[in-house]
């Protein structure tokens, strides 16, 4: 199935699970779903199984959004306690559409739960409680963490099974770049371990004493602190340290924390292998983007990535907002460490080169994840390969086979429509779920300045435009600078928007600005002990007199 297709089935607000090998366009398919939803109005929940994959996406885990919590299983009075949550009735309610990512890493049980829990906040006895649900993820990647018990993959729930998901299995390749590596993969998911695409890898053996700045993946987190410190501790140049900065409420945070890449203290020296933990497209960079420190500036590092890029890299922040509000957040330098990293943090990554040690390989799929990783057979390098490495689940390997079929039956069911009467079911699923069909979308010769400076003149605040505008609050604080300097705004205007806690500080903070020659955010935020968010410096340094 082509992406066009997966997105005219799920347009139809049908239940769908979204699949495809690594590199097919998963998160593409569903980015641009979301788009189209909020383009036309249509509330859309967008979580994930695990906490890295949530930051990836800028939303939060299923456990948190259905409120279910570490809870696997939840019983009367637990559902009953979740319906006296105003908040998350309210959540629960206004949304339409639900995305859960990394499918694979949900459990069977925690999926019926999150089902449970919709069923009763949503008074709606409809699988989900009504909800379009929307499964993205490959079934052959990382499974669920199970402990010591049988492993229950999610499409064995009951929820699963009463939802009827369309399978939309993509079947194009944008991420391996040789038709012998596509094969390779290939014959892993077959389970065909004697196959010549097998005999293949086995050629990417190399010493463990191979050098240069490729990126490690390891399956323990021992193997990856150990080579990651030992390299750090090596280079003679001066060490900088970056400590995490977060607010708001201590879950949320803790979940934040845990799904980063970037750890809460960062310790970095000039020579240290590096990689992008978030993305920013206008800077040059995304999650997996490699380089290396080749200096500071005003105490920031600065990166030379492997394309030759120059980037200073500021604090950037990864938060979990509702309705334009943020819940929680933290703010941290986006890089970490990347002489090596674990298979479990790679998923997800595209990159270009890898070392790779699979001979301590313990879980089904960790060896095709890490293969996957790369581009190319030429750009991987295996350090080790254990018999385990390569296996798939058996009852994977089974059930991909019916989810082959059943997406080439929805291909074919597709074919069925008209044009016209697919617009019409689209039209009809925006109705019912409370969208409008033609939403005016702004005219693309406007800036994204100008767009935000309109909303700021009609006297919004910071959080309405950035809701009203599906942007973060602090990318809306970067625009007023922007506006600031270019004088299409007064500091009056400014401090319309500083919150009162922050009004009373001002003298505070301007009189540490003022002791430093520039007017960097890094000094003044190390000097105020971190009292203080970028945001909220970033404000005050706006109403500065100069």
């Amino acid at each position: 199935m082509t992406q066009d297709q997966a997105l005219s089935i799920l347009k139809t607000g049908a239940n769908v699970f979204l699949t495809g090998e690594p590199g097919s366009g998963k998160t593409h398919t569903v980015n641009q779903y979301i788009q189209y939803l909020r383009e036309h109005g249509v509330s859309v929940a967008v979580t994930a199984s695990t906490g890295i994959a949530a930051t990836h996406l800028g939303g939060m885990t299923i456990h948190s959004w259905s409120g279910i919590g570490i809870k696997k299983e939840l019983s009367d009075r637990d559902l009953a306690a979740l319906h006296g949550k105003n908040r998350l009735v309210s959540r629960t309610r206004k949304t339409n559409v639900l995305i859960i990512d990394e499918i694979s890493m949900l459990e069977a049980r925690v999926l019926s739960a999150v089902d449970r829990a919709l069923r009763t906040l949503r008074e709606n006895n409809s699988p989900f409680g009504g909800l379009q649900v929307v499964f993205v993820g490959d079934f052959f990647q990382l499974p669920p963490v199970s402990g010591n018990e049988p492993v229950q993959f999610a499409f064995a729930s009951f929820s699963w099974v009463d939802a009827q998901p369309v399978v939309c299995y993509l079947s194009e390749q944008h991420r391996q770049e040789d038709a012998r590596f596509t094969d390779l993969l290939n014959a892993i998911r077959s389970g065909d371990s004697f196959s010549q695409e097998y005999d293949l890898l086995l050629t990417r053996e190399v010493s463990i004493n191979i050098t240069g700045a490729m990126t490690r993946l390891y399956t323990h987190n021992a193997d990856v602190d150990r080579i990651n410190n030992m390299r750090l501790a090596a280079l003679p140049e001066e060490e900088h340290t970056f400590n995490m900065e977060s607010q708001g409420i201590t879950a949320l945070v803790d979940q934040l924390k845990k799904g980063c890449l970037s750890p809460e203290t960062l310790l970095l020296k000039k020579g240290a292998q590096v990689m992008f933990t978030k993305n920013n497209y206008e800077m040059g960079f995304v999650n997996g983007t490699l380089g290396e420190v080749v200096g500071f500036n005003d105490e920031l590092p600065v990166v030379k990535t492997k394309q030759g890029r120059i980037i200073s890299v500021m604090p950037m922040e990864w938060s979990i907002e509702e309705d334009g509000r943020s819940l929680a957040r933290i703010i941290q330098i986006p890089l970490r460490l990347a002489w090596a990293i674990t298979v479990h943090k790679s998923q997800g990554m595209t990159l270009d080169t890898a070392v790779v040690d699979l001979s301590n390989a313990f879980e089904y799929g960790q060896g095709y994840v890490a293969i996957s990783r790369v581009r190319s057979l030429s750009g991987l390098f295996l350090l080790g390969l254990n018999k385990r490495a390569l296996q798939v689940h058996p009852e994977i390997a089974e059930i991909d086979t019916v989810f082959r079929n059943e997406s080439y039956k929805a291909v074919q069911a597709l074919d069925l429509y008209s044009e016209t009467d697919l617009v019409k079911k689209h039209e009809n699923f925006i109705r019912r779920s409370g969208g409008s069909i033609n939403k005016v979308k702004p005219a693309k010769n406007i800036s994204t300045y100008d767009q935000t400076l309109a909303l700021f003149k009609e006297r919004k605040g910071i959080s309405e435009i950035a809701h009203v505008r599906e942007l973060k609050e602090g990318t809306i604080i970067s625009h007023l600078e922007k506006l600031r300097a270019n004088k299409k705004i007064e500091k009056e205007e400014i401090e319309r928007v500083i919150p009162s806690r922050l009004k009373k500080e001002l003298p505070k903070i301007h009189r540490v600005f003022a002791a430093f020659d520039d007017d960097k955010l890094f000094p003044v935020f190390q000097k105020l002990n971190g009292a203080y968010s970028y945001d909220d410096l970033r404000l005050a340094r706006m109403v500065m007199d100069k």
